[in-house]
């Protein structure tokens, strides 16, 4: 960049030559020239973060980067997403003619400028602000997805909203190929225990970037500085000085060098150290700044008065107004203060301090009789306003020391943030009440509770459940607003966090809500919910307890979910008198939550329905409940709803494409623990079948970490007995066994025997297989009288194939009999893959028998494999019908396949990018050691890869 030389004047905005900062500019731009990456660039306060930033710019404008910037600012009005929409706005240049994603229209009604080059926007969600949000994540993310080479720039995140932390952090979890995101802050002014971006950000795989922390500058940087700015004037004594005063704080010099050019220019002669030891305090900003306000004329230093008081940028009219001149002296003050550089205009045409700090050294040097009457003529002003600013009618009424008038206005102004869904500013505003010393009883449980429920719609539920549990230990709260809360924390731990150690909050605030039945009944319906430790038998007087207490009431609500509380445990238990009552609930002409209450139960029974092998009756249950979630505004419920319906997809065996769902669903829900268990069981599913055995461990032993914090046992249960099986496929039947003997514990202990797990069959496979009958026997009858009355086709067709293998060594015959009993079962419930399971094992049981019959199970059962991609039970298929010397169908001839992958080759290719050695790929695919080492070369060769490279070179693999 150019410098002003001695005789030009020093140009505004703080332009002074580059210096002390080439290795953050080096790093920065190293970190977005190689997209996607994520920059955060920490100092304090006139560090040089922006000169940072606007050196990297200049440098990538001829690179033909697309950079664009937002601002956070102090005491903004509700806005939510302000910084990042006043970034997009400037857009426009960079925006393609065409393919700019439909979901991209949600932003069109944000971004007039933009609009007629956006797609036409979508209908807004209809459930509420939650899905709004996640409507807009998308949107925001789809857009600078098509900029070219881009960098999003969000200065002063130490002022940001909650909901632009959410956003970003939401964009910086998922960037698209081509974008950096670069953000600023002052590590000093975020809330305390706050990270930047809300939660401790870790760089996803393929994300670059950095933290560039500035510190000052040495006293040859400052010396470089003043050169820059001042030519010859600039004496090592005088670099001394300027040094001295600032200690290295580039803000400070450069205040400095103005002051100092400035002086020159009016013709002083005195000397520049002298004038600088003249200031009564030599370091700082506060002297640089009073001396500069001491030049204004009356109008000047009036409009500069009431735009320090005023604090945010403001109009023309507002300025005059508050600063008590007329529209001609105003212009003539406001004309000065920009000419001076006290003051200067954004691009909103708004007028405000270059500097924060300017501003509060201003705001200090207005005589407190003169702030008082500009806070009030504010006050008076900004009433006049429609709509009324309420956050900084608020702060002005503080400045009065108007309490009383300040709590009205700061409740007032959180509701309307909380009505336009900036719950950011509602926070920060009914953070400030709770702060107040003497707070009235009733204005504390409000302001609490106010918060406690935003809280709970945020989407860091780490930090909302610390924030919770400061609210709770505040000792002035009252007994019954502390269980609101500790019922808020308990179900915001259980249902987002999958920690069951919420149940324990949830049980004390039963007590705290003595004198607020409806919540208290809330909290006993959860209580109901919960099946560990042996709970599971408290269920019952726990509902009873809830019924008891609503008995009576007129609350629809509270009625509507202890009703949904009771058709759920009915559906546990496998009772078919659940399915008359769910068409009887309310589904139109009903209130919001009692239309979630509706809801509620439609999922819980549709996935529970899942477990009970009503697979058809699920389907129509979950879409039902993720429409209504959709319409009562309950955005968790709606996701729970598509991982259930995700779920449904893989057991019908529509594999393909499943994986990428998942990984969708969880990028747009990243604060719903249930996705990643969800997720990690579909996985280690998918992955067994196809032989990749290390990757169903890991995503089985991840599935088993997140079930032990869940209430309900059955994630634990299907995780433990899908590890089971793999150990069992790696002639492990010890190790199985140390999960399935746990695993049936647990089943016992919760009587889940009706929500088929998999638990059963697996247990009493792992038992026989150590040589102990007496247990496999002794859980089979406990899983048959359990099963009685119980209407559980799932847990019935897993019953009927444990009684196969137990059957399978003395009585093959009978064994065969209940293997196509489960098949059967297996076909009608909708399952292809366990159908063609049971058949395997149906074909091996009549293989000395019956040949003919066990050819045709067993070659039903390998096209079933081989049609779903479950290349390892298709390989174990064929090597049973080889073994026992049955004749398969015929197939066509051998055929040549070139330079490109055989099937077999390409099966060996799957498993090698999973990181499978030969001997895993032997065991997989039901091959010698020297077939498998022909196949590894062959693949290598035809891919020109190594084994660490194969997953790169094989086509449509995703690389990690």
């Amino acid at each position: 960049m150019a410098r002003p030389s001695s005789q030009d004047p020093v140009p505004a905005g703080g332009r002074f030559t580059f210096v002390g900062r080439r290795r953050e500019l080096g790093l920065l731009l190293a970190a977005v020239r190689h997209p996607p990456a994520v920059v955060l660039i920490e100092g304090e306060a006139g560090i040089g973060k922006s000169r940072l930033v606007r050196e990297a710019t200049a440098t990538l404008a001829p690179e033909r980067h697309c950079v664009l910037t937002g601002y956070c600012q102090p005491l903004r009005e509700p806005f939510p997403y302000g910084p990042v929409f006043d970034a997009l706005a400037k857009a426009g240049p960079w925006l393609p003619g065409t393919g700019v994603p439909p979901t991209a229209g949600a932003l069109a009604p944000l971004l007039p400028d933009l609009a007629d080059r956006l797609p036409s926007p979508p209908m807004p969600p209809p459930d509420g602000p939650q899905a709004e949000r996640h409507q807009l994540v998308r949107a925001v993310r789809s857009l600078l997805g098509v900029l070219g080479p881009a960098v999003l720039v969000v200065e002063d995140m130490h002022w940001v909203d909650d909901a632009t932390r959410e956003l970003l952090l939401l964009i910086a979890r998922d960037l698209p190929d081509q974008l950096s995101l670069v953000l600023t802050y002052r590590a000093e002014d975020l809330p305390p225990r706050t990270p930047v971006l809300g939660s401790a950000y870790r760089h996803p795989p393929g994300t670059s970037g950095t933290t560039i922390t500035l510190a000052p500058l040495t006293e040859a940087d400052v010396a470089e500085l003043a050169t820059g700015a001042l030519g010859s004037r600039a004496t090592p004594v005088l670099a001394r000085a300027l040094y001295g005063r600032s200690e290295g704080l580039p803000l400070v010099a450069e205040e400095d060098l103005i002051s100092l050019d400035d002086q020159g220019r009016r013709g002083g002669t005195a000397d520049a150290v002298a004038v600088l030891e003249r200031a009564q305090v030599p370091r700082g900003l506060r002297e640089a700044v009073t001396e500069r306000l001491a030049g204004l004329s009356p109008p000047g230093a009036a409009v500069v008065d009431a735009a320090a008081v005023l604090a945010v940028p403001a109009d023309e009219p507002l300025l005059t107004a508050v600063a008590g001149l007329d529209p001609e002296q105003g212009a003539l003050g406001l004309t000065e203060a920009l000419r001076l550089s006290v003051l200067r205009e954004d691009e909103d045409g708004r007028y405000g301090f270059r500097h924060v700090l300017a501003q509060q050294v201003a705001y200090r040097n207005v005589p407190g009789p003169q702030r008082t009457r500009l806070h009030q003529r504010a006050v008076e002003e900004l009433e006049r306003h429609s709509p009324q600013p309420l956050v900084q009618i608020a702060h002005h009424t503080l400045a009065l020391g108007d309490r009383e008038a300040w709590f009205r206005r700061a409740e007032a102004a959180a509701d309307q943030a909380v009505a336009l869904g900036d719950t950011g500013t509602a926070a920060a505003l009914l953070r400030r009440i709770l702060e107040q010393p003497h707070l009235g009883d009733d204005l504390r449980s409000r302001a609490a509770l106010a918060l406690a429920r935003i809280a709970v719609d945020g989407i860091d539920h780490v930090a909302t459940i610390a924030l919770l549990r400061r609210l709770i230990a505040d000792p002035q709260q009252s007994e019954s607003t502390r269980g609101d809360i500790r019922l808020a924390l308990g179900l915001l731990m259980v249902n987002h966090g999958g920690n069951r150690a919420g149940f324990r909050e949830v049980r004390r605030s039963v007590e705290e809500l003595a004198t607020r039945p409806d919540r208290a009944a809330r909290a006993m319906i959860a209580m109901a919910m919960y099946e560990r430790d042996g709970a599971s038998d408290q269920a019952r007087d726990w509902m009873d307890r809830a019924e008891q207490t609503v008995r009576g009431s007129a609350d629809d609500a509270i009625q509507a979910a202890v009703h949904a509380t009771r058709l759920t445990l009915l559906a546990r238990q496998g009772d078919p008198a659940v399915w008359p009552q769910l068409d009887r609930l309310p589904r139109a002409a009903a209130g919001p939550e009692v239309l979630r209450q509706t809801a509620r139960a439609l999922y819980n029974v549709g996935d529970i329905a899942i477990e009970l092998g009503h697979d058809r009756r699920a389907r129509t249950l979950l879409t039902e409940s993720r429409d209504l979630a959709r319409r009562s505004g309950t955005s968790h419920l709606e996701c729970y709803s598509r991982i259930a319906l995700l779920r449904l997809n893989g057991l019908a065996g529509h594999w393909d494409g499943l994986e990428e769902d998942f990984a969708a669903l969880d990028t747009a829900h990243p604060d719903i623990a249930m996705t990643g268990t969800e997720q990690a069981l579909i996985l280690g599913q998918l992955a067994t079948a196809k032989g990749q055995r290390s990757r169903a461990i890991e995503q089985f032993t991840l599935a088993a970490d997140y079930g032990k914090h869940e209430s309900q046992v059955t994630a634990a249960l299907r995780a433990a007995s899908g590890l089971a099986a793999v150990r069992l496929a790696q002639g492990a039947p010890e190790d199985a066994r140390a999960v399935t003997d746990p695993a049936a514990a647990m089943l016992r202990r919760a009587a889940a025997w009706a929500r088929a797990t998999g638990v059963v069959p697996v247990a009493i496979e792992a038992a026989l297989a150590c040589g102990d009958h007496r247990f496999a026997e002794q859980l089979a009858d406990d899983a048959e009288q359990g099963l009685r009355d119980a209407d559980a086709p799932a847990a019935d067709a897993e019953l009927r194939f444990a009684r196969g293998l137990l059957h399978s060594a003395a009585e093959p015959a009978a064994a065969a009999e209940h293997f196509l009993q489960a098949e059967h079962l297996w076909q009608e419930i909708g399952r292809p893959y366990e159908a063609a399971r049971a058949a395997e094992c149906s074909g091996r049981a009549l293989a000395a028998s019956r040949p003919d019959a066990s050819t045709a199970h067993l070659t039903e059962a390998l096209d079933t494999f081989t049609r779903l991609g479950a290349t390892a039970d298709a390989a174990r298929c064929r090597h049973t019908l080889d073994r026992l010397g049955l004749v398969r169908p015929p197939t066509r001839g051998r055929r040549g396949y070139g330079d490109r992958l055989s099937p077999r080759e390409h099966q060996v290719a799957e498993l090698l990018a999973q990181g499978a050695t030969n001997q895993d790929i032997a065991e997989a695919l039901f091959l010698s050691p020297r077939t498998v080492e022909r196949h590894v070369a062959h693949v290598l060769k035809k891919l020109d890869a190594t084994r660490k490279t194969v997953s790169e070179a094989l086509p449509g693999h995703p690389t990690d």
